[in-house]
């Protein structure tokens, strides 16, 4: 298989940099920089890793506006970005670019959708992907050309998830993941699913009825178009009290499933090329990062 186009969940990224890293690693300009410096550690890294043949940071919305209009509490529980993060945050896609990787910006969509759009398109035209992120919904993208990189645990380790790392981890299939988040939630989006159905039970109505729509009508739910529901299935594991949740909360479902689902991202096509260790070396030693410019300089 021809090299990856590395994907990587840039606002993530700067999250995590800048609560590990300790404020007093400051910038020129008396700031603290770590998370500038730990999100471009971690990609040089992953370049290292994986040899790709393109590098592409994502960017997007902290939130996309149809996302917050389907479910007002979608990223409602999240605290306001750091004032310190908010200033590099504003100076990561210069200094990504610098690199000579490609910066792709999601606009009123999220770099999820960033991602998740040129990841498939990859895959359609026959190449392959890692996809560096620790957002479940991503996860949807796994196929036999398109790995996710994602944290280990609490160490600063990343793992790689294939197809069958996705049914180890969430034991359901890649395609699957978008309905397993819509009737089990994400606490960490405020995506809050089918109240009394966990992970497991979630997963194994999914390995019995297919996808979201095929539970529902096991549960003998109204239907999309608001057409008559059917008896209810009961049986492994839809018991009598499950089926009345899902009746009662099938619309709440299928709207979950909306805010999941990963949209197309009117995204430009992310051409081959190598890393500018020596601009990045520059762009970064005018940031106050020397010691990281010494690395890059030294090779």
């Amino acid at each position: 298989m021809s090299a990856p186009l590395l994907l990587l969940d840039v606002p993530w990224l700067l999250y995590r940099a800048h609560f590990a890293l300790p404020s007093s690693i400051k910038g020129a300009d008396g700031e603290p920089i770590g998370a500038l410096l730990g999100t471009v550690r971690t990609i040089l890294a992953e370049i290292e890793e994986h040899d790709p043949a393109a590098v592409c940071c994502a960017f997007g919305s902290e939130e996309a506006t149809h996302r917050v209009e389907l479910l007002p509490a979608y990223h409602a529980h999240r605290d306001p970005m750091p004032d310190a993060l908010r200033h590099r945050w504003d100076q990561a896609q210069d200094l990504c670019a610098a690199f000579g990787w490609a910066v792709r910006d999601g606009g009123d969509l999220e770099a999820d959708d960033v991602i998740g759009t040129l990841s498939k398109r990859r895959s359609s035209h026959g190449g392959s992907s890692v996809i560096v992120t620790a957002d479940r919904d991503l996860m949807a993208c796994v196929d036999e050309r398109t790995v996710v990189r994602r944290p280990a645990g609490r160490g600063p380790g990343l793992v790689t998830i294939d197809v069958d790392g996705v049914r180890d981890q969430l034991a359901v299939r890649p395609d699957q993941v978008t309905d397993l988040i819509a009737l089990r939630g994400d606490q960490s989006d405020g995506i809050p699913g089918v109240p009394g159905i966990g992970a497991k039970t979630a997963a194994r109505l999914l390995e019995k009825h297919g996808d979201l729509e095929g539970v529902l009508r096991a549960a003998g739910a109204e239907g999309p178009d608001g057409e008559p529901g059917g008896d209810p299935v009961h049986g492994d594991g839809l018991t009598p009290r499950l089926a009345g949740a899902l009746r009662e909360h099938a619309a709440d479902a299928r709207r979950d499933r909306a805010v999941a689902l990963l949209h197309e991202a009117d995204v430009e096509a992310v051409a081959d090329g190598r890393t500018d260790r020596a601009a990045g070396a520059d762009a970064v030693e005018a940031l106050g990062m020397g010691r990281l410019a010494k690395d890059l300089r030294e090779g």
